[in-house]
This record gives structure tokens, C-alpha cells and sequence, in this order.
């Protein structure tokens, strides 16, 4: 049941959602609407909100209430629910998670923050946020190309052996594949609890992941159809299946996940989708020019005619 928490046995792919915004900066509720059903159509089993590429840091504390009691309205309980409440502080952190668990969140999103440089430091934050966040059911983010902090395998061992609110790793280092690996051996060995694994990346390196134990993705690629596809074709045990259609795709994959400009290429194609009636972003930050646009309408071109050639029936357009 969607109203249930998060636990260790989440799978499937939790789109992580931007937040639409009007041309004029002001969050965008209508586009909100339409984006949940469009998730929910393309088969997700979950959402995540407020996250980096939700602009979380850009919006108000209120503003992160409102956008998210609207993502609750128009979820209606259908799929969970994770909110990011990452903070350098934990009072602002443990307001955000008693509101959005209060309004019906499945659990929470925390990365570390920046300048833990040590293991005893990222150790002593972490204990520090799930002590002051209760029961509440968290998602750690590893994430070091964002946040700068490196989280070693025995580190992640002894984080999920000691917090048990921890319940899912959202698994996003990168060079990160062996660590994947390291991490489900010491569950195979008896260690420690198994925990959800969602992987990152916007998709760029989903089949390896999925094949080494990852559960499914927690990613915003502009099109989740094909990460719930690849994740179920895996599942059935079609993994060639399951890699010419993420091949099919990833020359798109690998154009959104550029840093820093990789969110306006995402909200552009979900305006193109119809999914959001402005491809805006808050400033500070990006905006695409005639030549990305040029670049992304071939990549859309290719993608239409692999498809066809693959006779696939989540043809996008």
C-alpha cells in the first residue's frame, strides 16, 4: 500500500520530480498536476521530491510545504512519496520532515553536509540526523560528485548496521560500481540487514547496476518509461532485452547528465512532453541557446527512429 513508509524492500523506480516553476519564477501548480499523472502513467513506482535537481535550495520553506501537500493532493496515495530534507542544520531539517511526514511523505531523502571530510564526521552527522528525525524512514544519498563527501563501503556497513531508520542507499559515486558490489557482499555474507539499493545518475550506468544488485533507479531522466522498462525487462531476466532499449536512449541519457546545464535539458524535453508549460528554471542558473536546442532536437530525431527500429511500444512522441 502506498501509505505505507519506506522499508528495506523498496524496488522499482522513484522518479526524482522537478518542481515547475511559471516564466515569472513562480512555482508552477498546474504543471505539478499534470507531472504527477504523467509519472504515474509512465509506470513509476514512487516519487521524489525537493531533491538537487527539484531546486530544492531555491524555493522557500513555505513554498516546499505547499509544492509538497500539492504532489500529496494529486498523488492520492497511489504511490509513496520521498521528500529531500537535506540542511547544513538539523533544526530546519527536522521541521521540513515532522511537515512532510505529517502530510503523508513515505519518508525522507538526507545527504550529507558539505566539509565532512572524515568517517568519524560523516559518522557523528548521520547518527546526529536520524537521532533527532526519530522513526522516520530515511534514504542516505551518496552522492560525492554533488555533496564532496566520500562515503567508504565499511563506512556505509556500520551506518546501516548502527541506524535502522536508514533504510534504502541512494547510490550515486561515481566511479561507483565495485562499491555496489562491496556493499550487497556484506549483506551475502550475513553482516548486516539488506537494504533497498536505487541508483542514480540520471540512468547513465543502469543494466551494470542492475546486474550488480541494485534494486532499481532513483533518477529524473525526462523519460521514465524507459527506466521502468529496462528495470522490469531485468526483473523477467531479459537483460539483452533490457540493454538495446537503454541503448536506444542513452545518447540522451549522457546529454542530460551534464553538470550544470543537465536540468534546463531535462525540463526542456518535459515541456516538449507537454508535461510542463515552462522549461524555467530560478535563477541563478542555466538557460539552453540555439545550439543546444539544435543538439537536442537530433537527439530526439535519433531517439524517434531507433525506437521505431526497435519496434517498441513506448514510443515517446
Amino acid at each position: 500500500m502506498a501509505d505505507q513508509k519506506l522499508d528495506e524492500t523498496a524496488r522499482g523506480v522513484y522518479a526524482i520530480t522537478p518542481t515547475p516553476f511559471t516564466d515569472d519564477g513562480a512555482v508552477d501548480f498546474a504543471s505539478t498536476d499534470r507531472m504527477v499523472e504523467f509519472y504515474i502513467g509512465c509506470g513509476v513506482s514512487g516519487l521524489t521530491i525537493l531533491g538537487v535537481m527539484g531546486e530544492a535550495h531555491k524555493l522557500t520553506a513555505q513554498e516546499s510545504v505547499a509544492f509538497t501537500q500539492r504532489v500529496m493532493a494529486a498523488v492520492q496515495g497511489r504511490i509513496p512519496i520521498i521528500v529531500g530534507v537535506s540542511s547544513p542544520a538539523l533544526g530546519p531539517m527536522t521541521a521540513l520532515t515532522e511537515q512532510v511526514m505529517d502530510l503523508g511523505a513515505a519518508g525522507v531523502m538526507v545527504a550529507p553536509m558539505a566539509g565532512l571530510n572524515t568517517d568519524e564526521k560523516i559518522e557523528g552527522y548521520f547518527h546526529a540526523v536520524c537521532a533527532v528525525l526519530g522513526d522516520t524512514p530515511i534514504v542516505l544519498q551518496d552522492y560525492p560528485p554533488s555533496t564532496g563527501v566520500w562515503f567508504s563501503t565499511p563506512l556505509l556497513n556500520r551506518l546501516f548496521t548502527d541506524l535502522p531508520t536508514l533504510k534504502m542507499l541512494k547510490h550515486e559515486d561515481w566511479p561507483g560500481l565495485k562499491k555496489l558490489t562491496q556493499f550487497r557482499a556484506a549483506e551475502a555474507r550475513g553482516d548486516r540487514r539488506r537494504v533497498s539499493v536505487l541508483t542514480g545518475n540520471g540512468g547513465l550506468f543502469l543494466p551494470l547496476e542492475l546486474a550488480r544488485g541494485a534494486d532499481g533507479a532513483m533518477t529524473g531522466f525526462a523519460f521514465p518509461e524507459m527506466l521502468v522498462q529496462v528495470c522490469g525487462m531485468y526483473a523477467a531476466g531479459d537483460a539483452d532485452k533490457a540493454q538495446d532499449l537503454f541503448d536506444a536512449y542513452l545518447p540522451l541519457v549522457r546529454y542530460e547528465q551534464q553538470i550544470g546545464i543537465g536540468l534546463a535539458i531535462r525540463k526542456e524535453t518535459l515541456r516538449r512532453r507537454g508535461v510542463l508549460s515552462s522549461a524555467a528554471i530560478r535563477a541563478p542558473g542555466p538557460k539552453l541557446d540555439s545550439d543546444d536546442i539544435s543538439e537536442l532536437d537530433g537527439l530526439l530525431r535519433r531517439l524517434d527512429r531507433r525506437l521505431d527500429e526497435l519496434g517498441n511500444p513506448a514510443h515517446h512522441s
